[in-house]
């Protein structure tokens, strides 16, 4: 059925009138009534008594007018959402990551964006497989990589070296590497170099299995090796965010470390001028000035 003709419809049937409706809606009156007279020639019925007064409307156009004013109560509201959305951030977000970033340094910072948008829901979507953002399969991805898909904007946030660490009790009761021919002598927890993740950190885990490590543990994901190395197995190769939130973890062999991984924040372009989107990527960048002061009052590089 014909919005427009809906639309002329609701507007004769609340004026009672077709030359008032006309007014209101910017048309001539013989364009009102031939509208009126093709919605009752589609619906094979009459919509209006016609008397000198104006017009009254028979059983079916009541029955027609409360579905169009029902249809118009919705646009209205959503009309109005649109609006208060220019001040507000409400409405669901689908953000995609990798396990790493999105288990050990994303999700544990969200509390703060939901204390400031309480009715911003969250997708947050972990894979290490990139989606298509012009395609809408997420609306925010934030990739250790550049992103090469067309018609994004993206910004840089930070970068990210793999380096490694153990527990303290492990230190104490197993002793400290000083050297890359000593790991010989420690479990090397990583990921699998097959595993997908990023080229740096698979790089550096390839040259660490040429020093003749007896026994390993590999993980798919570096959630995993991270409780590994807090339950005491070894030594394993983490980016090196996670030290601020696990400042008692001891870095070893402080030479050795991946080149730097770069961290990007990236949007479709036609989601520019949205609210979700602003105060997602303002959250990420206040978080990541947060953590850059930290790491420096730890006095890590």
């Amino acid at each position: 059925m014909d919005w427009d003709k809906l639309r002329i419809f609701h507007a004769v049937a609340d004026a009672g009138s077709l030359t008032h409706a006309g007014d209101a809606l910017h048309l001539s009156q013989s364009a009102v009534s031939r509208q009126i007279r093709s919605l009752e020639e589609s619906l094979n019925t009459t919509l209006f008594h016609r008397h000198a007064r104006g017009l009254i409307l028979t059983e079916q156009g009541e029955l027609l007018f409360d579905a169009t004013a029902a249809m118009v109560k919705r646009i209205d509201a959503a009309t109005a959402r649109i609006r208060d959305s220019e001040e507000e951030v409400f409405g669901e977000l689908k953000v995609t990551t990798t396990h790493g970033f999105g288990v050990l340094w994303l999700a544990p910072r969200l509390t703060k964006l939901y204390e400031k948008y309480p009715d911003l829901k969250i997708d947050l979507m972990l894979e290490e497989r990139v989606l298509d953002l012009p395609m809408r399969e997420a609306d925010v991805a934030i990739r250790m990589k550049e992103p090469s898909q067309a018609d994004l904007i993206r910004k840089r946030l930070m970068s990210v070296k793999m380096r490694m660490y153990a527990a303290p009790d492990y230190i104490a009761q197993r002793g400290e590497p000083q050297t890359l021919d000593e790991l010989s002598e420690h479990r090397l927890i990583c990921q699998n170099p097959a595993s997908a993740q990023v080229s740096a950190g698979k790089l550096l885990v390839q040259e660490l299995l040429t020093y003749d490590i007896k026994t390993a543990l590999t993980v798919n994901n570096y959630f995993g090796v991270l409780q590994s190395v807090i339950a005491n197995l070894g030594i394993g190769v983490l980016p090196d965010y996670i030290i601020e939130d696990f400042p008692s973890m001891i870095r070893v062999l402080p030479d050795v470390e991946s080149t730097e991984v770069p961290v990007f924040l990236a949007y479709p372009e036609e989601l520019r001028h949205s609210k979700r989107v602003a105060a997602f990527r303002d959250f990420v960048q206040d978080e990541i000035f947060a953590h850059r002061r930290q790491l420096r009052a730890m006095g890590a590089d």
